[in-house]
């Protein structure tokens, strides 16, 4: 398991590079630069260059990629254009609000669709079972920008039950939480009755019922956990794609996390603080999908066993039979 995990850890290093490159050229393909969103009106064309010279932006790229590489190796990300503040500690104030964001969105995700999911097994076939459906892809089909308005208008405006935005205590996470949720759950319904729809054929669950073991102990103690792997995965990704930036919902209800900060970071050209961001984004999604592998092995023990390498006492030759001609 230890060899495996450094493994993984060890991978991410040219993913880390390769994400930071496609960034930072990409970037610089576009048109304009930071100095013509911070320059005066008055500016003069000599002004600017002048200011670019001071910020080192008329050197080549690769060399000013490589000045960037370097200083990331010796764990500088360096610092922003605009509010000169360090990308480290910009990133790590929005990245808590980012994350209760993603937590409380997948609990709403989870919440719905597992006994949605596991609801429309045990009817398959039935209009129970369409119904059901129904419901699941209706979350899919809204998009976050306009159901996070409805909710806005009805919860908000309305009736005054939560904040229209901002991050003030747990009253304003509900309707964000709310509109990114009922997105990921048809996803996760889908997923949650098709696993269910294959462990409840399985012939040790009609063992069980012959037992007399109740129907509700053979679906939720033997048949979930059986069907927990697809289910852990599916968590595993919404949970890192809403670490990722959740820029819609974010936008909507005027969230301070992440993804807000790399949209505005991308609007003013702060190229420091988009890269570094993004870096640190894609190491959390990385590291979430290792910590979903590394759940598998908890929850089958199967799993857990191919991660294991048999070990040879000192001296002992390893026997490997000749191939048959």
């Amino acid at each position: 398991m230890f060899r495996y995990i450094i493994k993984r850890l060890i991978m991410l290093i040219p993913v880390l590079i390769g994400v930071s490159f496609l960034v930072y050229f990409t970037l610089d393909l576009a048109p304009g630069d930071i100095v013509d969103v911070i320059a005066p009106d008055d500016a003069t064309v000599e002004d600017k260059e002048r200011m670019r010279e001071e910020m080192g932006l008329n050197r080549n790229v690769v060399v000013r990629y490589g000045e960037y590489m370097w200083k990331l190796m010796h764990g500088d990300m360096g610092e922003s254009y605009t509010t000169k503040q360090s990308v480290w500690d910009a990133f790590m104030e929005k990245a808590p609000n980012t994350l209760y964001l993603g937590i409380a969105s997948v609990i709403v995700s989870v919440g719905l669709s597992l006994p949605l999911g596991i609801y429309s097994a045990q009817h398959r076939g039935t209009w129970k079972d369409n119904l059901a459906m129904v419901a699941a892809l209706c979350g899919l089909s809204m998009p976050n920008f306009w159901l996070g308005l409805l909710l806005m208008i009805g919860f908000s405006l309305k009736l005054g039950w939560f904040p229209s935005g901002g991050a003030r205590g747990f009253s304003s996470i509900v309707l964000p939480a709310i509109t990114i949720g009922t997105g990921m759950m048809a996803i996760l319904t889908r997923t949650t009755r098709s696993s269910m729809l294959d462990v409840l054929r399985q012939d040790y669950l009609r063992t069980a019922r012959a037992k007399g073991v109740s129907e509700r102990d053979v679906v939720y103690k033997h048949a979930l956990k059986n069907a927990l792997i697809p289910i852990i995965t599916i968590v595993g990704t919404q949970l890192g794609s809403v670490l990722g930036g959740a820029v819609l919902t974010e936008s909507v209800f005027s969230w301070p996390g992440v993804g807000r900060l790399i949209i505005d970071s991308l609007n003013s050209r702060d190229t420091p603080m988009v890269t570094g961001c993004i870096i640190m984004t894609t190491m959390f999604f990385s590291l979430i999908l290792l910590a979903v592998d590394l759940i598998y092995a908890v929850v089958d023990p199967r799993i857990k066993a191919q991660y294991a390498r048999p070990k040879r006492k000192k001296g002992e030759k390893l026997n490997v039979k000749p191939a048959s001609v």
